[in-house]
């Protein structure tokens, strides 16, 4: 048999084995709009299933910034930012970044995974120590694989446990963790985390994907990623922290150095978003108070910020509620493992500043249905 038969082979097999654990992913093109609707297969839903908190992905000052940006500077960044790839916006960007931060410096990656893959590596490598929480995104997960430090996982938001492993822990510790935690929308002691890093002389790194411009937390972490791809309505990932620690990832952070610039609009439009989410913090209060009033419909405790999770165990039993909700128009995706650990499939439910009341109650009332089917 040829090489490429072989290769046919392997792959059908498993895909096979996908199909026959019902674990096979399959892409769905979905065009988004303002206002939460997206058109899919030809019919418009509400999605209460994306990451794009503030409903900026849609709105026309963003969109406007995007396209000034491509006629000025281009569609592309042509080149990695150490060659011709760094647009005069990335500056601007992370000085706004670091400034909404806190923090003397910022870097923009190419994505939240690629500055996490980049940095951590960069920090600390073999003879340190990673301590992370156990539900610590995938990219923080393998950016501590990658760094070659022993890495030790406490249980979630378990400060105890993390306070064991640090002892006598070798070399440098970086904690890792994420502020509001994906998958569950809860959020992560940093109080407790930080005192705890400052009595060990550890540095934490916190992820707030899911937190800027939703959840106001104070941060003790000295060094602070996060991306432009949800509630900013954009793309792209950054790093804010000292000045040095930034400067050295220009040289250090593998992700940024071989990885071409973000694109120019893209660029503007998370400038752009940005300075909304700093004008238009009621943006942020109106998707919680939808998230709260979900809540309230479903009989649920108020969530702390605008995920919120309704855990249904069986991969199957997901799956089915969210086809009967989609048959009533809402799009709320099923999150099963390997995302999730076993018997925790889920789906995921995610609030947004274009959702109107109508529409949250639309929901509970189908989910009631489908739930009670």
């Amino acid at each position: 048999m040829s090489s490429i038969g072989r290769l046919t082979d392997y792959a059908e097999a498993r895909l096979a084995r996908l199909d026959a654990t019902g674990r096979r992913r399959t892409l769905k093109p979905t065009a988004r709009h303002a206002g939460a609707r997206t058109l899919r297969a030809g019919r418009e839903f509400i999605s209460f299933c994306d990451n794009d908190y503030l409903s900026l992905s849609c709105d026309p000052r963003v969109i406007a910034a995007a396209t000034r940006a491509a006629r000025e500077w281009g569609c592309g960044a042509g080149a990695s930012r150490l060659v011709t790839g760094d647009c005069p916006l990335n500056e601007e960007l992370e000085a706004m970044l670091a400034g909404m931060k806190g923090l003397p410096a910022a870097r923009v990656f190419g994505s939240g995974y690629l500055a996490n893959v980049g940095t951590i590596p960069a920090l600390v490598g073999r003879g340190d120590t990673i301590v992370m929480d156990e539900l610590s995104h995938a990219c923080m997960h393998a950016g501590a694989q990658l760094s070659g430090a022993e890495i030790r996982v406490f249980r979630h938001n378990d400060t105890g446990h993390a306070a064991e492993l640090m002892e006598g822990a070798p070399g440098q510790i970086l904690m890792l963790t994420e502020t509001v935690f994906s998958m569950d929308g809860d959020l992560a002691p940093l109080a407790e985390l930080g005192a705890l890093c400052e009595a060990h002389e550890a540095w934490l790194m916190t992820d707030d994907a899911h937190g800027l411009g939703v959840v106001a937390h104070d941060n003790p972490a000295q060094i602070q990623m996060g991306t432009l791809s949800k509630a900013a309505g954009a793309y792209g990932g950054y790093v804010c922290g000292p000045a040095p620690v930034i400067d050295l990832l220009v040289s250090r952070a593998r992700s940024l150095v071989y990885t071409t610039g973000l694109p120019p609009p893209v660029l503007a439009s998370a400038l752009k978003a940005l300075e909304i989410m700093q004008a238009e913090p009621e943006r942020g209060a109106q998707a919680r108070e939808h998230a709260a009033r979900f809540c309230a419909l479903m009989e649920l405790p108020p969530p702390p910020g605008v995920i919120v999770p309704m855990i249904l165990g069986a991969e199957a039993r997901a799956m089915a509620v969210s086809a009967e909700l989609e048959a009533a128009g809402y799009l709320v995706t099923a999150i099963r493992p390997p995302t999730v650990p076993e018997g925790t499939s889920r789906l995921r439910i995610t609030f947004a500043t274009g959702h109107s009341e109508e529409d949250v109650e639309g929901l509970a009332d189908a989910l009631k249905k489908a739930l009670a089917a």
